[in-house]
């Protein structure tokens, strides 16, 4: 009945009256007394209206999507995607709020790219697109599930990194040198411990795409090429790179 739905679904029974009369959610029968009777599909299609009432939609852009829909069960896969989807995007804003609280606890000043770390993350329609979804999101939480200390500690890692290759550069040795080549070596141990990555992974076809795209990415990105000692850098450390990956990976 009418009542008993409206209580259960957190409604009123004046708000499935007016559903109703806008044909988005009927009873699935008026008794000869005029109650209301909701059966299961009118369940569900209520459902997935709060659903899309959750999500930010007007109830005419609800009805247009009910009434263009062929597959209900279709409906409910992708609104399972849409909630999974804000629950991510839920996740990472409470993991950045408590970076930020975590560092004014401890007297750190708090860092803007953590701080709106899951209000904009600016690698991640790049990381998407060269390597996929799933690669973005296994790196993302496996990031934000470091604390704030072991996020700092794994940043001092690639420095200590990136110094190495700018000696080694220094140093006048050649790309393929064994120098050189243990540095390549050393730089994809590294990429193998961020999840998501296909070093990680163990899959040798795109590990060596994808250690040469870093290598390209260095060279053809300007922020890059500052990191390691400008464009001299940059180039040494992608050709000891496309090396290690053309003969020992």
């Amino acid at each position: 009945m009418i009542h008993e739905l409206a209580a259960r679904a957190g409604v009123t029974s004046r708000t499935l009256r007016h559903y109703d009369r806008i044909g988005l959610v009927a009873p699935t029968r008026v008794g000869a007394n005029g109650y209301r009777y909701y059966g299961p599909d009118a369940v569900v299609r209520l459902q997935r209206v709060l659903l899309m009432r959750r999500l930010g939609m007007g109830l005419s852009a609800i009805a247009q999507v009910l009434s263009e829909e062929v597959d209900q069960e279709q409906g409910l896969v992708d609104h399972v995607a849409e909630l999974e989807a804000e629950r991510d995007r839920i996740d990472r804003r409470i993991r950045s709020v408590r970076h930020t609280l975590e560092a004014l606890r401890s007297g750190a000043e708090p860092h803007m790219d953590v701080m709106l770390d899951g209000f904009n993350d600016r690698f991640e329609d790049e990381v998407v697109a060269r390597w996929g979804e799933k690669a973005f999101r296994a790196g993302h939480d496996w990031w934000h599930g470091k604390s704030l200390e072991e996020q700092r500690a794994w940043k001092q890692e690639v420095d200590d990194l990136v110094a190495a290759w700018v000696d080694t550069h220094r140093s006048g040795a050649g790309p393929v040198s064994e120098r050189a080549q243990a540095m390549a070596a050393r730089h994809v141990e590294w990429l193998s411990g961020i999840p998501g990555t296909p070093t990680a992974e163990g899959d040798r076809e795109r590990s060596i795409a994808m250690v040469r795209g870093l290598g390209d990415l260095y060279v053809d990105d300007p922020a890059f090429t500052g990191t390691y000692d400008g464009p001299e850098g940059a180039a040494f450390v992608r050709d000891a790179l496309h090396e290690y990956a053309r003969t020992a990976m």
